[in-house]
């Protein structure tokens, strides 16, 4: 198996980007940062879509939604099945 064909990762890691967007969009009220968090959520699908991400770059967006919607507590679980699903790929030499 190459790319994304098949890799239980992908398939877990979309479907956590997808929650997370769908409470994102039913959440009510003002959000300052929501467009920020709907482009990068987007672009982590599309970078887990395309082949296998650089873990790098999956953290580098999991940092730009949590800071775009890390105060919600009605969003912290669906944040929370994103971030495992990122780790999932492997972790940043170091441990991190």
């Amino acid at each position: 198996m190459t790319g994304v064909d098949g890799d239980p990762r992908v398939a877990e890691l979309r479907g956590a980007v997808a929650r997370l967007r769908r409470q994102l969009a039913a959440l009510p009220g003002e959000l300052p940062d929501r467009a920020a968090a709907d482009e990068e959520l987007a672009a982590l699908d599309a970078m887990v879509s395309h082949g296998l991400p650089e873990v790098p770059r999956l953290r580098r967006s999991l940092l730009l939604i949590a800071g775009a919607v890390g105060s919600v507590s009605a969003l912290s679980p669906a944040l929370g099945e994103v971030r495992a699903g990122i780790d999932r790929f492997g972790s940043l030499p170091g441990g991190r």
